[in-house]
């Protein structure tokens, strides 16, 4: 299969090689010190201990790709438009769109590059970090959790995962992948937005009563959402988790708090953002949401 991975970050490396082993892949990254190194020296992988070279294609630009089979999208979610706007020469009538990125609603900006019933979503629970250029640690691996929110009427699903499984991933074909996506998203939405806004770790959450307050709050109504949309979360046990996943992790740091500190954009409005656009859709109040979107906007124009 021809597979395009657009953006070669952490994961888009993780996946890239991998799949190039029995595909022709193509990595497209803006910085051309990245792709330079891939293409002379190979993509290494920090795998098990041990350093993997992967020999993944490489581009600045894919004005000499060609038509893809398969285009994956693992940039940040706010450079997706701009990502599918830039590379539509290799977004053909057969060409089929797949995002595993953090948050929710990434279809509705797909949806202006191919039809709903060739756009795949999902989520994969792999993580990795970048070391250096052209040098990834693949820290984890897990299941990549795929779904459609249209008829599959070429079973490209089932392609998808022979394909991913054969490269060494654990692929998974959801019946309900929204409900999947909202499970992952209920955590960015309250304990990790609220990290970036008060700028703390993941411990802090917990053990602040004012902190775990407003995260409850958060978790809420992101649950009055799920709701209306049909889907269905038991609020004990996301709350729990929630609490475990705060308590165990002391020192962890949320990318919404990395991003807010360092001064960069985050990913809000497909995390936070996505909430309220739901909540529009279905007529449920997210006052709080809202205001944690306003917040997290200001925090990242205050530097300038």
């Amino acid at each position: 299969m021809k597979i395009v991975v657009i953006g070669a970050g952490a994961m888009g490396s993780i996946y890239g090689s991998h799949l190039s082993k029995h595909n022709e892949v193509y990595l497209i990254d803006m910085n051309p010190d990245i792709v330079k190194t891939i293409n002379t020296k190979g993509l290494k992988l920090q795998e098990n201990g041990e350093d993997v070279l992967y020999r993944p294609n490489a581009v600045c630009s894919s004005k000499e790709i060609g038509k893809a089979d398969l285009v994956i999208l693992f940039v940040k979610a706010l450079y997706s438009a701009a990502a599918l706007e830039n590379n539509k020469n290799i977004i053909g009538k057969d060409t089929y769109l797949m995002t595993l990125q953090n948050g929710s609603g990434h279809e509705d900006i797909m949806v202006k590059a191919a039809s709903l019933d060739h756009i795949i979503i999902g989520t994969t629970e792999d993580n990795g970090a970048i070391l250096e250029a052209g040098y990834v640690r693949h820290g984890g691996t897990g299941r990549t959790n795929i779904g459609m929110l249209a008829e599959d009427k070429t079973g490209m699903l089932a392609k998808v995962k022979t394909i991913f499984d054969a490269c060494g991933f654990d692929t998974v074909i959801r019946s309900n992948i929204q409900q999947l996506i909202w499970d992952k998203l209920l955590t960015n939405v309250s304990l990790s937005v609220v990290t970036g806004v008060l700028q703390v770790k993941m411990g802090f959450i917990a053990e602040d009563p004012s902190a775990w307050d407003l995260t409850k709050a958060l978790l809420t109504e992101a649950l009055s959402v799920a709701t209306a949309m049909g889907l269905n979360f038991n609020e004990e046990e996301v709350t729990e988790r929630l609490r475990k996943t705060s308590k165990n992790n002391p020192e962890g740091c949320t990318s919404i708090y990395m991003d807010l500190m360092n001064g960069r954009r985050t990913e809000v409005d497909t995390i936070s953002g996505s909430v309220v656009r739901s909540a529009e859709k279905y007529g449920v109040k997210v006052p709080t949401h809202k205001a944690m979107v306003n917040i997290v906007h200001a925090m990242e124009k205050r530097n300038k």
